[in-house]
């Protein structure tokens, strides 16, 4: 990917993924969370999920081809699912939910 495409993926995943590392974080291990057991911090949550917080914490320089899909996949979800209008929305709480666990939260401001 051109380094300038790169840059504009960037800026569009940061600017959709709207909660903190810890927040996601902390999301994905409350929905793995059963009545019985909690799975260990490291594989809570769904893939995207887990994949999306490694790609939180890392620079832009260390991105592998693989984290620049998943960055595509969640962009273009979020994108999907909101619309233009990236306005704080309550919407239905699924709803919400999986949105969150690509970390965004529709309830959160996205960032500029």
């Amino acid at each position: 990917m051109p380094e300038q495409e790169l840059d504009v993926l960037w800026e569009e995943f940061h600017s959709v993924v709207n909660m903190t590392s810890r927040e996601l974080s902390d999301w994905l291990m409350t929905r793995s969370a059963g009545q019985d057991a909690e799975e260990l911090p490291d594989q809570a949550g769904t893939a995207n999920g887990r994949r999306v917080l490694e790609i939180l914490g890392k620079r832009r320089t260390d991105l592998t081809d693989d984290d620049v899909r998943v960055m595509r996949k969640v962009v273009d979800t979020v994108a999907s699912e909101r619309g233009a209008d990236m306005e704080p929305t309550a919407g239905q709480s699924n709803w919400r939910h999986r949105l969150m666990t690509l970390g965004h939260d529709p309830l959160k401001p996205v960032k500029s």
